[in-house]
C-alpha cells in the first residue's frame, strides 16, 4: 500500500526556540525542515520576548500554509544549588561538602553552598544519595542537621552555580506550581500557546489547578503533565489520575532518568507511552534526543536507535531541547530526526495495531474512529482517512492506533487544527464545510484533497463526519468514497 509522497512523516517533532532558532529566517527553515510545535522555555527569556517568537511563529506558520503548534513549558519548581562566588568549584571523591540553607546565595565555596529548598532538611535522611547537575555529581547524606546536610563526595566533578539537586527514588517535591508560574500563565494571554506544559507534576491536583487558572484568562490550551518525578512513576494510582487528569504527557527523561536511574528509564518510557495511548492521551518523548548534534552536524548511531525506538513504542512527537535553542545545527538536528522517524514508521509493526479489538467502545464517535482505522489498515485502494470535525476528538482518537495512512482533520477552527499538529499521523487542514450545501460536502472535500496533492485520481478515501455537520462530538457516519 502507497501513500502519497506529500504525506510521509506520521511522528511530529517538538523543537525547542531558544538564541540559536528565534529569528525569522531560522524559525521558517525549520518549519521547512519538518517541525510541527515550538516549544517556548519559560525557564528563560521575559514575557515580551516569548510574545515575539510567538508572534514570529505564527507568521511564518501561515506563509508556509501549515497549521504549528506553541507549546508553553512552564519552569516549575525546579531544586537548586545558590551561586559559588567564583561561579563554580571542583569536587574530588571523597571532599566533604556542606547544603547550607542559611549561607547567603552567592557565598558558595568548595565547604558548601546554599540551596533554595526550605523543606531540604524534612526530606533527607542519613544515607541517602542526592544527585546535583542532572547526576554528574553524587553525594552522600552523612548527618542531617536542622539547617544543613553534611556530605561525602561520591562522585566529584566541575559544580557551577544554580545547579540542581535530586534526591535518588524522589522525595524532594516542592509544589507543581510556583509564584513565577502563576505569573507566567497570566501572561499566556498574550502568547496564546495551543499547549502548556506543567513541570514536576505530583499529583492530579496540580493539573486542576493549573486548567482552573487557564479558564479564569478564558484559555483552553491542551494541559501536558511532564513525569520527571519518581513517585509519580512509582504509584499507579497517581500516574493514572495525572494521565487522566491531563490531555498529553511528556515523558521528561532529564530529571526522571536522575531520579529512577537510568538503567529503569527505558521500561518506563516504554509504559508512560503504553498507558498515554490506552488513555487517548498524546505523548511527548523529550530530553537529550540527539543532543551530540548540538555540536555536531551529523548524529549519532545511538541517537538515531533512540528516536526510532520512541517511534516504535508509539510515541505522538519527539522533542528538541538544547539541539535547536542553542545547538550550533539547529535545521540540520530536525533533518536528522525527521529521518530517523521516518525510517522506524516504515518498519510493518508501526504500521499495524491490534490495539481495542477486543474492547467493546462507549460511544458513536469511538466506535466510528476506532472502525475506520480498522478499515482503512484492511482495504488496499484507501489512501487516506478524512475526519470532518469540530473538537479534533475523532481524529485525536484514530491516531491512537498504529497506520501507514494519513489522517487528514478537516475544521475551519484554527485552534483545533493547531492542536492537532501534535498528534501522531494526523495533518491539519483548513476546510470550512459550512461553506458548502450539506449534499456536496462529501465531494467537495475529496476535491479539496485532490486539489491539494494529498489524494490521487482513482484513489480511495475514507471520509467520517456527523449527521449534522458543525456540532461537536456527533460523528456517526463513515464512508469509503472514490476520488474522482
Amino acid at each position: 500500500m502507497e501513500v502519497n509522497p506529500k504525506v510521509i512523516r506520521r511522528t511530529k517533532i517538538v523543537a525547542t526556540v531558544g538564541p540559536a532558532s528565534e529569528s525569522e529566517d531560522l524559525i521558517a527553515r525549520l518549519i521547512g525542515a519538518g517541525v510541527n510545535v515550538f516549544r517556548l522555555n519559560f525557564s528563560h527569556g521575559t514575557t515580551e520576548k516569548h510574545v515575539k517568537v510567538a508572534e514570529r511563529i505564527r507568521k511564518q506558520a501561515s506563509i508556509a500554509g501549515q497549521y504549528v503548534g506553541i507549546l508553553a513549558d512552564l519552569q516549575g519548581p525546579k531544586i537548586r544549588v545558590g551561586a559559588f562566588r567564583n561561579g563554580s568549584i571542583e569536587l574530588d571523591v571523597g571532599d566533604r561538602f556542606r547544603l547550607d540553607l542559611e549561607l547567603e546565595d552567592d557565598a558558595g565555596d568548595i565547604r558548601g553552598v546554599g540551596v533554595d529548598y526550605a523543606e531540604l532538611c524534612d526530606n533527607v535522611v542519613r544515607g541517602d544519595t542526592l544527585l546535583l547537575d542532572d547526576g554528574r555529581i553524587r553525594l552522600r547524606a552523612d548527618d542531617v542537621e536542622a539547617s544543613a546536610v553534611e556530605c561525602t563526595v561520591l562522585v566529584g566533578g566541575q559544580l557551577s552555580s544554580r545547579k540542581g539537586i535530586n534526591r535518588l527514588g524522589g522525595g524532594l517535591a516542592a509544589p507543581a506550581l510556583t509564584a513565577k508560574d502563576l505569573t507566567d500563565i497570566d501572561s499566556l494571554v498574550e502568547v496564546n500557546p495551543d499547549f502548556v506544559a506543567i513541570s514536576f507534576v505530583s499529583d492530579a491536583e496540580d493539573i486542576f489547578q493549573a486548567r482552573g487558572r487557564l479558564e479564569q484568562l478564558n484559555l483552553k490550551p491542551a494541559i501536558i503533565a511532564k513525569i520527571e518525578r519518581a513517585e509519580v512513576v512509582g504509584d499507579e494510582s497517581i500516574l493514572h489520575a495525572v494521565l487522566t487528569a491531563a490531555d498529553g504527557v511528556m515523558v521528561a527523561r532529564g530529571d526522571l532518568g536522575v531520579e529512577v536511574g537510568d538503567a529503569q528509564l527505558i521500561g518506563i518510557q516504554k509504559e508512560l507511552i503504553t498507558q498515554a495511548r490506552k488513555l487517548d492521551r498524546v505523548v511527548i518523548t523529550a530530553t537529550q534526543m540527539m543532543e551530540s548534534m548540538i555540536n555536531s552536524p551529523m548524529p549519532t548511531r545511538a541517537e538515531v536507535f533512540d528516536v526510532a525506538n520512541a517511534v516504535l513504542d508509539g510515541t505522538d512527537a519527539v522533542m528538541l531541547s538544547a539541539e535547536t535553542a542553542v545547538g550550533n545545527y539547529p535545521v540540520e538536528v530536525v533533518s536528522a530526526m525527521a529521518d530517523a522517524a521516518l525510517g522506524a514508521e516504515r518498519q510493518r509493526v508501526a504500521k499495524t495495531s491490534k490495539y481495542r479489538l477486543d474492547t467493546a467502545f462507549s460511544n458513536a464517535q469511538e466506535t466510528i474512529a476506532m472502525s475506520a482505522i480498522y478499515a482503512a489498515n484492511h482495504y488496499d485502494n484507501v489512501r487516506g482517512i478524512a475526519c470532518l470535525t469540530e473538537s479534533g476528538t475523532t481524529p485525536r482518537l484514530m491516531s491512537r492506533l498504529s497506520s501507514g495512512l494519513p489522517i487528514f482533520a478537516l475544521s475551519h477552527l484554527s485552534t483545533t487544527l493547531q492542536q492537532l499538529a501534535l498528534c501522531r499521523g494526523v495533518v491539519p487542514l483548513f476546510f470550512d464545510a459550512d461553506a458548502f450545501d450539506p449534499n456536496s460536502v462529501d465531494s467537495r472535500a475529496i476535491e479539496f484533497l485532490l486539489d491539494g496533492g494529498f489524494l490521487s485520481k482513482g484513489d480511495s478515501i475514507l471520509l467520517t463526519k456527523g449527521t449534522v455537520l458543525g456540532t461537536a462530538g456527533s460523528t456517526n457516519i463513515m464512508k469509503i468514497l472514490p476520488a474522482y
